[in-house]
């Protein structure tokens, strides 16, 4: 019996999803498959997606990609986490750090121990007992030293920032060169098969007719395959998470290279700064409901830090995500997908994890109706339980100052939020399920760095002597101190090992 996969596969789309997806079918399916990417230079990305988180790593691995030179090829930096200001209440600032917090003390989490320190009036703030977010105050980075299984400097979790534009394009050299096909052009027609509507081709306005067995949809929020031709639905999520535009500017960096994003909660949304080695990535993510247009942009244009160096971009989106993220034989990666604000720069990990999940779920060409639905069972799980963590860091505050923080603040959440906020100010437990993305540290500095603090901690605390638990919370910090003073900073770790080439 011959082998039987899916061997011709159509990308309608480029920009990062595009390429992300080409290049890492090229990689897995190897010369054993065509794989033909059709894009048109007309039509525009939305490439602000600047920020990834740790997970990006895998992605890159996986592709054996040289970090110092993918660093130099897109003009990046690296990310230790994301600052966030006047989230709880204005003049509030923390950090949610990658990696873990402090140093467990037998089976107990480390912020249990903080927790209790706290109350006893004997602890600082949450940055100091993370190796990540100590560092991210100080300006310092590394990656981990693999060689000092004992030490902070061992746990160092980080991601990128990044030129989207200079990504895709960098994908692009590497699927090419891997034989994948581009075509470019606008699409003029999708054809389907007349007995059961799965897509049998498009056809470019040129008249060139490209088929495939299976078509992955990269056309963004226009959804041209998954939504206008197969009509998959959609769930809108605004009334949980009301942003529905972004308003984004390029700057000149006027301050230090820092190794993280930083988020401002603004009157009606938040604004977000990325540094990459050549300039500053900021926007404004709000709702049109509570400000204009016109009064976001002017907002944002008034609090750069340096000159802007392109005109404001607006992008016009709404939460939520594809009934079907798989349908017939069309998968949506990327927009096409679904949108989640960029609050926690999951959009590229959406992309990457869709395509992990889909290279998991590869078709027979019969395409199976249970692998369908698991797939999309999972796609739903995942963008579910990012959508609560996002609704959490508006919904966990104590702002009343406008309608805006007035409405989140006050707002009914998804039940599963609200239990996992109950159970946390309760007695500080998070518990993970099953394989969502964000791991307990992230709830805890996220709810604890926005004011939801629990009235007790755990009880195996206590089992332990106060004066070793306090002990061993002074000592996490004392070490944790003197490791990020070992470090250089974030700028000298660039100039040394990967530094792009500047413009004259």
């Amino acid at each position: 019996m011959s082998e039987q996969r899916v061997r011709e596969v159509v990308i309608v789309g480029g920009g990062t999803a595009g390429w992300m997806t080409a290049a890492a079918l090229a990689k897995v399916l190897g010369p054993s498959a065509a794989i033909t990417l059709v894009e048109s230079e007309e039509i525009g990305t939305v490439g602000v997606g600047e920020a990834t988180i740790p997970m990006i790593k895998l992605y890159n691995q996986a592709l054996e990609l040289d970090e110092a030179d993918f660093i130099r090829r897109t003009k990046g930096s690296f990310k230790l986490g994301i600052e966030f200001v006047n989230w709880g209440q204005i003049g509030d600032r923390y950090i949610h750090g990658f990696g873990r917090i402090g140093q467990d003390l037998g089976t107990t989490a480390f912020y249990h121990y903080w927790l209790k320190a706290r109350r006893l009036g004997r602890a600082g703030h949450l940055d100091d007992y993370s190796i990540n977010t100590a560092a991210a105050r100080a300006n310092k980075f590394m990656p981990a030293l693999t060689d000092r299984p004992n030490s902070p400097l061992a746990d160092i979790a980080y991601a990128y920032h990044f030129d989207a534009a200079l990504y895709a394009r960098y994908l692009r050299e590497y699927a090419e060169k891997r034989g994948v096909k581009r075509i470019e052009g606008k699409v003029r027609e999708v054809q389907q098969r007349p007995d059961d509507g799965f897509i049998s081709a498009v056809v470019m306005e040129s008249g060139e007719r490209v088929a495939g067995q299976l078509f992955i949809d990269c056309t963004g929020f226009r959804g041209l395959l998954i939504e206008q031709t197969l009509k998959s639905g959609y769930e809108d999520w605004t009334h949980w998470l009301p942003c529905d535009r972004a308003v984004a500017v390029q700057c000149v960096s006027n301050g230090p290279l820092t190794p993280y994003t930083r988020s401002t909660a603004q009157e009606a949304g938040w604004q977000w700064r990325i540094p990459l080695q050549h300039r500053v990535g900021n926007g404004y993510v709000f709702s049109s409901r509570f400000i204009s247009e016109d009064e976001a942009s002017a907002k944002l244009m008034s609090r750069l830090e340096g000159e802007a160096t392109m005109t404001p971009k607006i992008l016009r989106f709404v939460t939520g995500k594809r009934r079907k993220f798989w349908n017939k034989n069309v998968v949506a990666v990327g927009l096409a997908s679904g949108f989640m604000e960029p609050l926690e720069s999951t959009s590229i990990h959406l992309i990457q994890s869709a395509i992990a999940r889909l290279t998991a779920f590869w078709p027979h060409p019969g395409f199976d109706a249970r692998d369908i639905e698991e797939f999309n069972a999972h796609s739903d799980f995942e963008f579910e339980k990012i959508r609560d963590f996002l609704i959490l860091h508006y919904h966990a505050t104590e702002r009343s100052d406008t309608p805006f923080w007035n409405y989140v603040r006050t707002m009914e959440v998804p039940e599963s939020l609200k239990r996992k906020m109950d159970l946390f100010r309760s007695n500080g437990r998070v518990f993970r399920q099953a394989e969502e993305l964000f791991a307990e540290p992230s709830w805890v500095q996220v709810m604890i760095g926005q004011r939801l603090l629990p009235e007790g901690y755990n009880a195996m605390v206590d089992a332990i002597d106060e004066a070793t638990a306090l002990r061993h919370v002074e000592t996490v910090r004392a070490v944790i101190g003197n490791c990020v003073q070992a470090m250089p900073m974030h700028a000298d770790f660039i100039a040394r090992h990967c530094a792009a080439p500047m413009a004259a």
